[in-house]
């Protein structure tokens, strides 16, 4: 038996890639461009699907990303039926929705029956829920279950990135009679590599590899050589643990069970790999405070991205501003330490940033933890010290020389050596206490480590400088 909601998928077979389309940067041909934009102005279907219905579905997404809106919409529209909608699911987001608004909910569902349910789930999910709804009840009704089922599952889990289209047989059938299922049903996946082994309650007992399945002998029964799939994902996991479990395990696919251990679904490499792209990008993103922002996104929804963390920011810009004016009398009675601030601030900074992108990606790959924690944090402190004496001697010889005062370089020095190391501890630190409280530590560590270093930095140096005139005030 197959999987209770597997059909057959008319998703397009990866085709070569088109070698012709791409230049030395890798970037689309300006040449390949103008012939799509001059076919689309002549409204030249044939030449379109000549020059495009061969094209991968990333190289699709690729040129639909490099073609003006009004040339996106007008190619798909002239592709019709000939569309690879697949195509959808490796371009942005704004592009996608700009491209599916612009399509009648009717020519939609027509498109996702031929996607492999994976992908049809990636481009119904961002829709509204009437739209979801009346496109689903356009669909069969086998495959309306089970894409609403997947849909039903939170964003960003196994179930939303699972394929429903698996191959699955019960334990008493031969191996023999398990090919000859292969061979002849037409409803099978396009590509799988792993048969799944159930009850006739769909409860997943164990699975087969295909190379297994051709070292054995026909007569053999299924239930002897399976194995137990110890790598069961459930389907309300969240997929950046799932991706996880692939890394850990060598994983080339994996099945995913619901609540009650019986197969729903199967997740893939392929998936797993845009998972694993989407996650490090998404922290990469929040780190340096952009949300999700996207390239193809309009000035205003970045700007909206933007303008919280950037308010944020402000706060904490003020909170440092607060400490340098109680040190006004210091600044005017010395000119020269206005114009070191900005290096004491600069260098802590970038010291704590380095920490901390280290910290951030070790706490989301799950290299630091409670056991290593303790050893971790020392390093960083012996690291913050080493550089804070080399980059304070070199400061502090070069303001010494520079303002004609040795007494000034040895402050800045000081300062330099203290700053160093609240970077340190901060950098690590922070993104640590962040995770402990549940907060994703990549979205606000950058702001509140760059504060920390600020502070403390001025704190170290004008404080250190107020004390060094107060004592040569009271020698001379």
């Amino acid at each position: 038996m197959e999987g209770q909601d597997n059909q057959t998928t008319g998703a397009r077979p990866h085709e070569e890639p088109h070698a012709d389309i791409y230049g030395e940067d890798g970037a689309v041909l300006s040449s390949f461009l103008a012939q799509i934009g001059a076919a689309i102005a002549d409204r030249d279907t044939l030449t379109l699907k000549r020059e495009v219905n061969d094209l991968h579905q990333s190289e699709l997404g690729d040129l639909l990303e490099a073609l003006h809106p009004d040339q996106r919409r007008a190619l798909v529209e002239l592709l019709g039926a000939d569309f690879d909608f697949s195509a959808l699911t490796e371009v942005d987001e704004a592009i996608r929705m700009e491209i599916v608004d612009n399509l009648p909910n009717a020519q939609i569902a027509q498109a996702v029956q031929e996607l492999d349910s994976d992908d049809a789930v990636y481009i119904l999910e961002d829709l509204e829920k009437e739209d979801q709804d009346e496109i689903l009840s356009q669909l069969p009704f086998t495959e309306r279950i089970r894409l609403r089922r997947s849909l039903d599952y939170p964003e960003e889990t196994a179930g939303r990135r699972m394929q429903t289209e698996f191959v699955a047989v019960p334990p008493f059938w031969t191996i023999g009679q398990t090919i000859d299922y292969m061979r002849e049903d037409q409803n099978l996946p396009d590509r799988f590599s792993q048969i799944f082994v159930i009850d006739p309650s769909f409860k997943l007992l164990g699975a087969i590899d295909l190379d297994q399945i051709l070292r054995t002998k026909r007569s053999v029964k299924v239930e002897e050589v399976m194995h137990e799939t110890r790598h069961a994902i459930p389907a309300t996991m969240d997929q950046e643990e799932a991706a996880r479990e692939f890394e850990q395990y060598d994983l080339l696919s994996a099945a995913v069970v619901d609540e009650n251990e019986r197969l729903v679904g199967v997740l893939t490499i392929d998936d797993v790999v845009d998972v694993i792209q989407q996650e490090a990008e998404e922290d990469l993103l929040r780190m340096g405070g952009v949300g999700d922002e996207e390239l193809s996104d309009t000035v205003a929804a970045t700007s909206r991205s933007r303008v919280p963390w950037l308010l944020v920011n402000l706060g904490t810009a003020f909170i440092s501003a607060s400490v340098i004016s109680m040190f006004g009398a210091t600044i005017e009675e010395m000119v020269a330490l206005a114009a070191l601030m900005p290096i004491v601030a600069s260098l802590g900074g970038n010291a704590g940033t380095q920490t901390m992108t280290v910290t951030v990606r070790a706490l989301a790959t799950r290299d630091l933890d409670i056991y290593n924690a303790g050893r971790v944090i020392r390093r960083e402190v012996m690291v913050g010290m080493l550089n804070g004496m080399v980059i304070a001697t070199i400061l502090g010889l070069v303001a010494g020389f520079w303002f004609h005062n040795p007494d000034l370089g040895l402050v800045i020095a000081a300062a330099m050596i203290v700053n160093m190391l609240a970077a340190a501890l901060g950098g690590i630190l922070i993104p640590l206490f962040l995770d402990k409280l549940g907060a994703d530590p990549a979205i606000s560590s950058s702001i509140f480590t760059t504060m920390i270093t600020d502070v403390i930095g001025f704190l170290a140096f004008l404080g250190l400088a107020t004390w060094w005139l107060h004592l040569g005030a009271g020698t001379g």
